[in-house]
């Protein structure tokens, strides 16, 4: 079966990776509907060749300057209302969809389920692979069911929330399915009034210093893009992929004995009894000395990478740097956390 979308060779992906590393693809193809999907699965060089799905590229480490196989960017569109009830709204987001752009179309809508998700860099079909997360609400809040294809078979299979098995940025597509199946569209479960969620972070903090007092579901939306854009580097001027390790959870006993030492540590009670203790915290609070004296890795910079100034979960790419370079910085700071803390943080960025 011929494959009916232009197939490359020697694809630099620095445009498709938000680090912005120079890595070359062996081979490149954009997928633009399911039909070029369906026959690329049929084709030779996908059954034989090393293989990549490609999304946003916003949670993607790549470890090597050449990807010796094919990648497959996935740039379907459409959005569509599948269900309109007195309260309850499904709706479909194709994979391909921009995902700050949906959240704001969903908004827009005036509908309840995705607003504390705003502003996240990637694409829809990436959310639930993984359970993508921010401000106290997780994709699954709102997630209803994906379909997928079958890498091996070519075979449509649609996955409900159970079959998904969402955990803290996991899912099966990262566990027992990794790289059996490529999700095509989304459905969310939404709502025309529900209520906001503004007890997470510093939503409350910004909304009093802008006097806004009861916000409605535009303003919390607006309020998340504003503490992400004032805490997050604009990867079009340096290079990272957001939050790049996941929030511990730690046993309660393990977090009251850090807290008799650490007083001041945040964290959040989990409904299990256990403890999720913010890694930029833990990141902030150790690492080389500074100027004042204190140890802290927030805003240290080596020749290409570093850690965000502005945020000690982010670490960035300044130009120039190569893929083992994030991955050196990274363990790096597991080992210093691990060494004051006894947490072992966990990347919540891929590596290829």
């Amino acid at each position: 079966m011929c494959i009916f979308a232009p197939m490359k060779t020697n694809v630099n992906l620095k445009s498709y990776n938000s680090f912005g590393f120079d890595a070359v693809a062996k081979f490149f193809i954009e997928i633009n509907d399911i039909q070029q999907l369906e026959a690329l699965i049929q084709s030779d060089i996908f059954r034989n060749e090393k293989r990549l799905i490609l999304s946003g590229g916003n949670n993607i480490l790549f470890q090597d300057d050449f990807f010796d196989g094919l990648v497959v960017f996935i740039n379907t569109k459409g959005i569509e209302i599948l269900q309109d009830d007195e309260n309850e709204v499904v709706v479909r987001a194709q994979a391909g969809e921009d995902w700050p752009d949906f959240v704001r179309f969903t908004v827009g809508k005036g509908l309840h389920g995705l607003e504390n998700l705003a502003h996240i860099p990637g694409k829809v079909g990436a959310a639930p692979v993984q359970n993508i997360g921010a401000y106290g609400m997780e994709l699954k809040d709102s997630f209803l069911r994906c379909e997928a294809i079958e890498t091996a078979t070519g075979r449509k299979r649609v996955f409900t929330k159970e079959e998904c098995r969402f955990g803290y940025r996991e899912s099966v597509f990262k566990n027992e399915l990794k790289g059996q199946y490529i999700i095509t569209s989304v459905d969310f479960h939404l709502q025309k009034d529900a209520p906001l969620h503004l007890e997470y972070g510093n939503i409350k903090a910004y909304l009093e210093q802008n006097g806004i007092e009861n916000p409605d579901l535009q303003q919390l939306h607006d309020t998340i893009c504003a503490i992400r854009d004032a805490k997050l580097p604009d990867v079009k001027q340096i290079g990272s992929c957001g939050s790049f390790f996941k929030n511990p959870v730690v046993e309660k006993g393990q977090f009251e004995a850090l807290q008799k030492e650490y007083p001041t540590m945040p964290h959040y009670d989990e409904p299990n009894g256990k403890v999720k203790i913010p890694a930029g915290w833990l990141i902030e609070h150790c690492g080389p000395s500074t100027s004042s004296g204190t140890a802290s890795w927030k805003g240290w910079r080596d020749e290409h990478v570093g850690v965000y100034e502005k945020q000690a979960l982010v670490l960035v790419h300044y130009g120039g740097g190569k893929g083992r370079d994030i991955v050196a910085l990274a363990r790096k700071i597991q080992d210093s956390v691990e060494a004051k803390f006894s947490i072992r943080i966990s990347p919540e960025v891929n590596f290829v």
